[in-house]
């Protein structure tokens, strides 16, 4: 199929490549939320339990999700050949509140395939461009299948005010050249552009899972590249269902059978009346705790069945937990499995293992993204680009849970060398390495310079590696 040509082309494109794919983008964010409709439960047993019973959800796809996004924080951007992180991309970080939108952008990739960070001038401050994170479900980019590049996007908003009966809809088509805003009103009609010229759409999608294979198909959405990412819950939405409902037909069981059932011979439904003079139909008679059953004879007789025991609804919700832990990477503990005797903490972290290499490995993937976003920021600060941040990284905060204890003990014997050697890494880095920030490693490297200054045989050592030896105090 041809590309379009005009600008309208690219936001009709665009719009109907979105609108096929959102329903499965919206059912996926509706198991993370919590609020999928309950399957594998026959219609008629909702029907007559609907007022009674609540469907029980278990949210293991928010716990696969929130257990490996918790160990995805960003603690800066530095260069190879520089000792510390660059502090005015990190500025505009923290200007653009990225600490707390960063990891929103991190939940819906996860839960949604991929998300988007947009890249934009300020009008107010043009030495700290507009960094915005965006739901896949407000925007769609287009991705060259030869550069698996971005080629264009567009985000759609929609505004409506239930008091006044007002719905406004606005749209922002990013392509290489321009960005352009559009007002609904009968068609969309340009607001405003940019002519930025940066060669590329200033969207960055954050993409989880993404594949090298070039295209599928699916029945549902048409073509889908792989390239556009897969989502952390396909492989857990059939297990969560089928717990779902396990946990609901328990609590129908609770209601119906967890507590005995006592029974009368000789008396039927129509025997019975209610409040009202209404007669009972059957399944009143049994949510009542009571079965009659008619005897022409004429005889009424009483009987009772003994509780039954729910251990098996237990069993079955516990091996689908297991399954999950497995195909998740998820330790025994978090999803409740727990022993008489508590695990040590070497075994937490081992059993945490494959949980901290699954997050490592989303810090790499997304760290790429990030990583593109600050070359864009700079882009627009000066006009051009810059090669050297071709070689950007990211820096995570450790993935793993190590105590205090254990880090600072790791990072000190790194950095205590033997008389006459030199330490394997240096003071900086065995800072960064027990978590330290970039602003708080600066204040600690201030603090260490004053007391230097203080220090006469540190005042010694400067002035004979050629320092001022007036730098030297005397005493009285």
């Amino acid at each position: 199929m041809a590309l379009p040509t005009t600008d309208l082309e690219w936001v009709d494109y665009l719009s109907r490549r979105h609108d096929a794919e959102r329903p499965e983008l919206e059912m996926l964010d509706r198991y993370y939320e919590g609020t999928q409709p309950l399957t594998y439960m026959h219609p008629e047993i909702l029907r007559e339990v609907a007022d009674r019973i609540r469907p029980v959800v278990i949210a293991w796809p928010q716990l696969v999700v929130d257990a490996v996004e918790e160990r995805l924080d960003v603690e800066g951007f530095r260069l190879p050949d520089e000792d510390s992180a660059d502090l005015d991309l990190w500025r505009v970080w923290q200007a653009n509140d990225l600490d707390e939108t960063s990891q929103l952008g991190h939940i819906d990739a996860l839960v949604m395939r991929r998300s988007y960070v947009c890249v934009g001038s300020n009008e107010r401050d043009a030495d700290t461009p507009l960094v915005t994170v965006e739901s896949p479900l407000e925007v769609y980019a287009d991705i060259d299948p030869r550069t698996r590049r971005v080629r264009a996007a567009l985000r759609r908003v929609a505004e409506e005010d239930s008091v006044v009966r007002i719905s406004e809809r606005y749209a922002t088509l990013y392509l290489p050249d321009r960005t352009i805003w559009y007002r609904w009103g009968g068609g969309w009609r340009e607001e405003a552009r940019d002519e930025h010229g940066l060669g590329e759409p200033p969207v960055v999608p954050l993409v989880n899972r993404p594949r090298l294979r070039a295209a599928r198909y699916s029945p549902q959405t048409g073509a889908q590249r792989v390239q556009y990412g897969r989502s952390e819950l396909d492989a857990i939405l059939p297990l969560s269902d089928a717990a779902s409902k396990l946990a609901t037909d328990m609590m129908v069981a609770a209601e119906f059978v967890a507590i005995p059932l006592r029974g009368l011979f000789g008396v039927g439904p129509d025997d019975l009346q209610d409040e009202q003079g209404n007669r009972l139909t059957a399944l009143q008679a049994i949510m009542g705790r009571l079965l009659m059953i008619k005897d022409d004879a004429g005889i009424a007789k009483s009987f009772e069945f003994a509780s039954a025991q729910l251990a098996n609804f237990h069993q079955a919700v516990e091996r689908l937990a297991q399954q999950v832990a497995a195909i998740a990477g998820l330790p025994p503990h978090y999803i409740g499995t727990a022993t008489d005797n508590p695990a040590s903490a070497d075994a937490i972290r081992s059993a945490e293992s494959r949980l901290v290499k699954r997050a490592e490995r989303k810090q790499r993937i997304f760290g790429g993204g990030w990583e593109q976003v600050m070359r864009l920021v700079r882009r627009i600060q000066t006009g051009e680009w810059d090669p050297r941040l071709r070689q950007l990284e990211t820096v995570w905060r450790d993935a793993s849970t190590p105590t205090i204890a254990q880090k600072a003990d790791a990072a000190i014997k790194l950095y205590t060398a033997p008389p006459g050697q030199r330490p394997i890494v240096p003071l900086r880095q065995t800072r960064e390495d027990l978590g330290y920030s970039a602003a708080q490693i600066a204040r600690m490297e201030a603090e260490d310079a004053r007391e230097a200054e203080q220090d006469p045989l540190a005042a010694l050592a400067r002035a004979q590696a050629g320092g001022s030896p007036a730098a030297i105090p005397v005493e009285e």
